[in-house]
């Protein structure tokens, strides 16, 4: 696994398309919009912001979700870092992500500075950031991860493609590395996605999604 690398192709919008699971990258149409109102505002960001604040994400893609929660970090005007992690399987080549990502602009500043230093895996450590990419099958190496997430960003490919990422086994495994009162956001409505996450100790609740998606979920642990 640890030698896999996404595989691309590409729509003449500039949107990336995964070969192996059939599966766009982002929003047709407008994948920084869709992240806000999905992982942002679905995990009720900027007001929860706090010192140490932990995000973690199930798919990394083309670090979208990464970059928009940074830039929301440092315009709420934190101070210290932001902690986020990601668990990918197969990470995309930092040149395809700054292809990707020249479709939103008004992140470049933060696209900038995060591929400067960016080897495609790993760690990225800067002044308002602590970022760390774990590589492979989230069903095999979430188990083992020895962090608690404020809040989860669950973006795998759609769970028709994808099924293995949305799986009740690994739900639970989301639940047990939420903080007390964590939160959890997706832009799936899928029933068997919301089963498992209540059935993993989450209280779910299904609101008005982005776009052309009539529904997304959203979710939180008890305190």
């Amino acid at each position: 696994m640890a030698d896999q690398r996404a595989d691309l192709t590409w729509r003449e919008e500039g949107v990336p398309v995964s070969s192996r699971f059939d599966d766009p990258y982002f929003s047709l149409q407008n994948g920084l919009e869709e992240t806000g109102h999905v992982f942002l505002a679905g995990s009720d960001l900027p007001a929860r912001f706090a010192p140490g604040f932990h995000i973690a994400e199930l798919g990394f893609g083309t670090g979208l979700n990464l970059l928009a929660a940074w830039a929301a970090w440092e315009q709420a005007g934190q101070g210290g870092p932001l902690r986020f992690s990601s668990f990918e399987a197969y990470p995309m080549e930092p040149a395809d992500m700054a292809r990707a990502l020249k479709a939103f602009p008004a992140l470049g500043p933060w696209a900038e500075r995060f591929l400067a230093i960016w080897a495609g895996t790993g760690t990225c450590t800067l002044d308002t950031l602590q970022f760390e990419m774990i590589q492979g099958d989230a069903r095999e190496t979430l188990p083992d991860w020895p962090g608690q997430a404020d809040a989860w960003f669950l973006d795998g490919f759609a769970p028709a493609k994808n099924p293995e990422l949305w799986a009740p086994e690994l739900m639970t495994e989301v639940a047990r590395h939420t903080a007390p009162g964590g939160s959890a956001a997706t832009y799936t409505a899928a029933g068997f996605v919301r089963r498992g996450l209540e059935a993993a100790g989450f209280s779910v609740e299904r609101i008005p999604g982005y776009g052309r998606k009539r529904h997304m979920t959203r979710a939180r642990m008890p305190q």
